[in-house]
C-alpha cells in the first residue's frame, strides 16, 4: 500500500470486512479520482470478515476510519487483516487490565488524522500495526505524523508492529514467521503501558 500512497491524486483504501468493502467500492465508483482498492486475500476465507450486507446505498467516505473497539489506555491504529490481530490482542489484554482502542483506518489516502488525534488525546499511547514491512511501510508515515503533530500528547514512544523486512514466503509456517502476530501486538501494548 505504501507504493500506491506515494502517487498524488490517488485514493487508496484497504477494508477489513465485507461491509466496508461494499461501502468503499460504491464510494470509489462515484469518485472522480483514481482509486486503488486493496483486498487481503486471507480475509476471503475468514468468518470474522463476513458481515451482514448493508443496504444498497451504504457508502464509506474516504478518509473516515472506524473505531472497532473503544478503549482508554492504548490506541492501536491498523487496517486490512491486521485489524483482527489487534482485536484479538485487545481481547487477551483486557484480562490483564489493559483497555485497548482499535482504530480501523479503512482508507490509507486520505488518512483520518482527526480520528487518530481524538483517540490519542484519550489514551496518550499509540501503536501502529500493519502487514507491510516495518521499513518504509505505510505505518512509518502514520508514526511520523503522530510524532510530528501530536508529540506533546504522547506518554510513550510511538511503536510499530509490522512484518519483517522480507518477502512473505508461500509456505504457511514460514509466512507466520514473517508476518506480525497477536503476541507481538500484546508485547507492544505491554511495552507502551510500562513506559
Amino acid at each position: 500500500e505504501a507504493a500506491f500512497a506515494h502517487i498524488p491524486g490517488w485514493r487508496v483504501v484497504f477494508p477489513s470486512c465485507a461491509e466496508d468493502a461494499k461501502g468503499l467500492i460504491k464510494t470509489a465508483a462515484r469518485s472522480q479520482d483514481p482509486v486503488i482498492f486493496l483486498e487481503h486475500k486471507g480475509l476471503y476465507r475468514r468468518i470474522h470478515a463476513k458481515t451482514p450486507e448493508p443496504d444498497s446505498e451504504y457508502l464509506v467516505p474516504f478518509g473516515k476510519g472506524r473505531v472497532r473497539r473503544p478503549g482508554k489506555d492504548v490506541t492501536v491504529v491498523t487496517w486490512g487483516s491486521t485489524v483482527y490481530l489487534a482485536l484479538e490482542a485487545a481481547r487477551r489484554l483486557e484480562a490483564k487490565g489493559a483497555d485497548v482502542e482499535v482504530i480501523d483506518l479503512r482508507s490509507i489516502v486520505p488518512l483520518d488524522g482527526e480520528m487518530i488525534f481524538e483517540s490519542l488525546r484519550k489514551t496518550s499511547r499509540i501503536i501502529v500495526a500493519h502487514e507491510d514491512t516495518l521499513t518504509m511501510g505505510f505505518g512509518a508515515e502514520v508514526a511520523a505524523r503522530v510524532a510530528e503533530k501530536f508529540f506533546e500528547y504522547l506518554d510513550a514512544p510511538v511503536v510499530r508492529v509490522a512484518a519483517k523486512d522480507s518477502f512473505v514466503p508461500s509456505a504457511p509456517n514460514l509466512e507466520l514467521a514473517v508476518l506480525p502476530s497477536v503476541e507481538q501486538l500484546e508485547a507492544a501494548v505491554d511495552r507502551v503501558m510500562a513506559y
